[in-house]
C-alpha cells in the first residue's frame, strides 16, 4: 500500500514544485481517511441499491409485477425479466437529485469551502438512508433516494476536489485515488452485507438500505475535526490561516513556495469573474471537452456501472441462482478494490495514458467475448452450462478490474487536475453533472436495451470504449508529476490544442505573470510558436 507514495520520476515543468517541502503528516491522513469515507457513501449506495433491487421482499412489497415476472422463468425473460421503468426510477432518481443539487454544491465549495460542503452533504445522506429503510410506499423510497442524491452531489462535489488540494502533488494521483478505492470497498461491503440481510425474511432490505447511516454519521463527525484545504482559504481571503493550516498539513515552516503558487493562482482566478463563462473561454477548450464534458461521460458509457448495477440482475437472468447472483456481485465488487489498488501504485508511476489505454484494449476484449457467449448460448430459457458460465464471470471480471485501474479512479482524478483554480469548483461542477446525467440515463435504459438489443448491448459498449480510446490517445497531455497550477502548459505545447487556446486574446496576458517567474517555460513556449 505504501508502495504507492515514493517520489516517481519524471521532472517537473520549470516551477516552483522543486522548492516544495513537506512530509506526510497525522493531519493529512485524517484529511483522507474522512475524504475517503465520502467515496463509500457513493459506493455503499452504488452496491446496495442493486442488490436490493434483486431481493424478493422488496420486489414483493413493491414490484409486485417484476417479481412475478421474475418467478414466472419465461420463454422470454431470460433479457426482459427486470425492465420496468418505475423500478429503474428507483435507482436513478438518485442520480438526477445529484445531477441537480451539485450546482448549489459548487456555489457553496466557492463561498464556504470545501468542509462545510462535505458536512451538508453528509446530513443529507443520513436523512435519506432513514427514509428509505422506513419506506412503506414507493414515494417514500424516491423520497429517500432524492435526499441520498442530494448527499451524493455534495460528497462527491467536493470531496475529490478537497483530495486533491490537501495531497502533496507528487503522490496527488495515489490521494485523490482514495476516491475511487473508498467507493469501490463501499461497493463491496454493500456486496457483502446485502448477501446476509437477502436471508432476513420481510425487512432484511430496510436494514441494507439504513445502514447507509454509519459512514454518514462517520463523515459529520470527521468533518468536525478537519482543517479547510488552504487553496479554499485563500480563495476566501484568509491568507494567515491558510498558511498555518498548510504548515500544519505539510508539516513543515517551509511552506512559502506552494504557498506563494496558491496566492498567485487565487489572484488569477480572482481576476477572472463568472466561473461558468470561463469555462467557456478558447483558453479553457481543452479543459472543458477533455475534463467536464468528454471523460465524466464515457466513463459512464463504458458501460461499468450498468454490469454493476445489474450484477446481481445480470446474473441471476444468467441464470446463477438467487443468492448465486449476489455471490458473483460480490466477486465483481473485490475486481474493483484489486483494481483500484493497482491503479494507486501505478497511476504516478505509468501515467494515465498508458492506464487509459492499457485498459481500454482490455475492455472491448472483455465485452466482445460477452457478446458473442450470449449470442451463441443464451436467451432460450435454459439454464447456463458450468463452463460456460465460467468464462461469463471471467470476462465480466477481466473487464471490471480494467474499469478499476482505469476509467474508474482517472474519471475523477483528471478533471480534477485538469482546471485552474479560478474555475475548479465550477469545472467539477459540470464534471458531477455530466458523470450523473450519464449515469442515469444508461440506467435507466440499460434493462430496456438489454431486453431489445439483447447480446447486442455488450457490443455497444465495446464501440464506445473504442471511441474513448481513440479520444484519450489523440487529445490528453500526460498530467503525472506536473503541479496542479502548472497544468495549462501542458496544452500549450499538445499539437492539437495549442492551436486553440492561444487563439484567446485573454491566454498570454492571463499567464504573464506565471512567464516572468520562470523564464524556461517561457522560453520554450516562445520556440514553441515559431
Amino acid at each position: 500500500m505504501a508502495g504507492g507514495f515514493g517520489g516517481g520520476g519524471g521532472e517537473a515543468i520549470a516551477g516552483r514544485a522543486e522548492q516544495y517541502e513537506g512530509k506526510i503528516t497525522g493531519y493529512f491522513i485524517l484529511a483522507c481517511i474522512v475524504g475517503s469515507f465520502g467515496g463509500s457513501l457513493f459506493g455503499y449506495d452504488l452496491g446496495v441499491s442493486s442488490g436490493v433491487t434483486a431481493m424478493d421482499d422488496f420486489l414483493i412489497k413493491f414490484f409486485p409485477e417484476v417479481y412475478a415476472r421474475k418467478s414466472a422463468h419465461l420463454h422470454e425473460t431470460d433479457y426482459c425479466k427486470y425492465d420496468n421503468q418505475v423500478l429503474t426510477l428507483f435507482t436513478s432518481s438518485l442520480y438526477f437529485a445529484g445531477l441537480v443539487s451539485t450546482f448549489a454544491a459548487s456555489h457553496l465549495t466557492r463561498r464556504r469551502g470545501r468542509r462545510a460542503t462535505i458536512m451538508v452533504g453528509a446530513v443529507s445522506f443520513f436523512l435519506g438512508g432513514a427514509v428509505n429503510a422506513a419506506a412503506a410506499n414507493v414515494a417514500m423510497l424516491i423520497a429517500g433516494r432524492l435526499l441520498l442524491g442530494v448527499g451524493i452531489g455534495f460528497g462527491n462535489q467536493a470531496v475529490p476536489l478537497y483530495l486533491s488540494e490537501i495531497a502533496p502533488y507528487n503522490i496527488r494521483g495515489a490521494v485523490n485515488q482514495l476516491f475511487q478505492l473508498t467507493t469501490c470497498l463501499g461497493i463491496l461491503v454493500a456486496d457483502v452485507i446485502n448477501y446476509f440481510t437477502d436471508k432476513i425474511h420481510p425487512w432484511g432490505w430496510r436494514l441494507s438500505l439504513g445502514l447507509a447511516m454509519g459512514p454518514a454519521t462517520a463523515i459529520f463527525v470527521g468533518a468536525l475535526f478537519l482543517p479547510e484545504t488552504p487553496n479554499s482559504l485563500v480563495e476566501m481571503g484568509r491568507l494567515e490561516e491558510a498558511r498555518r493550516v498548510l504548515e500544519k498539513v505539510r508539516g513543515t515552516r517551509k511552506v512559502d513556495a506552494e504557498f506563494e503558487d496558491l496566492r498567485e493562482a487565487s489572484e488569477a482566478a480572482r481576476a477572472v469573474r463568472g466561473t461558468f463563462r470561463s469555462l467557456l473561454a478558447a483558453r479553457n477548450r481543452p479543459q472543458l471537452i477533455i475534463g467536464a464534458l468528454g471523460i465524466p461521460a464515457f466513463q459512464q458509457l463504458s458501460g461499468m456501472n450498468s454490469i454493476l448495477f445489474y450484477s446481481p440482475v445480470i446474473f441471476q437472468s444468467l441464470g446463477f441462482g438467487n443468492s448465486a447472483a449476489l455471490y458473483s456481485s460480490i466477486i465483481t465488487g473485490s475486481m474493483l478494490v484489486v483494481g483500484a489498488l493497482v491503479s494507486m501504485v501505478v497511476v504516478d508511476r505509468l501515467g494515465r495514458r498508458f492506464l487509459f489505454i492499457e485498459a481500454g484494449i482490455q475492455m472491448i476484449s472483455s465485452m466482445v467475448v460477452v457478446a458473442v457467449i450470449l449470442a451463441l448460448k443464451f436467451g432460450h430459457g435454459e439454464e447456463l452450462s458450468k463452463g460456460v458460465g465460467t468464462v461469463l464471470v471471467v470476462a465480466i471480471c477481466l473487464f471490471v478490474v480494467a474499469y478499476g485501474w482505469s476509467w474508474g479512479p482517472l474519471g475523477w482524478l483528471v478533471p480534477s487536475e485538469l482546471f485552474p483554480l479560478e474555475m475548479r469548483s465550477a469545472g467539477q461542477s459540470v464534471v458531477v453533472c455530466v458523470n450523473l446525467f450519464w449515469t442515469a440515463a444508461v440506467a435507466q435504459c440499460f434493462l430496456a436495451a438489454m431486453c431489445h438489443l439483447r447480446w447486442g448491448v455488450f457490443i455497444l459498449f465495446a464501440a464506445l470504449i473504442v471511441v474513448m480510446s481513440i479520444f484519450v490517445i489523440l487529445l490528453l497531455p500526460e498530467t503525472k508529476q506536473v503541479p496542479i497550477e502548472e497544468i495549462w502548459m501542458l496544452f500549450d505545447k499538445h499539437w492539437y490544442w495549442k492551436r486553440i487556446v492561444r487563439k484567446d486574446p485573454k491566454y498570454q496576458g492571463h499567464h504573464h505573470h506565471q512567464m516572468a517567474a520562470m523564464p524556461t517555460a517561457a522560453a520554450k513556449s516562445g520556440s514553441s510558436e515559431v
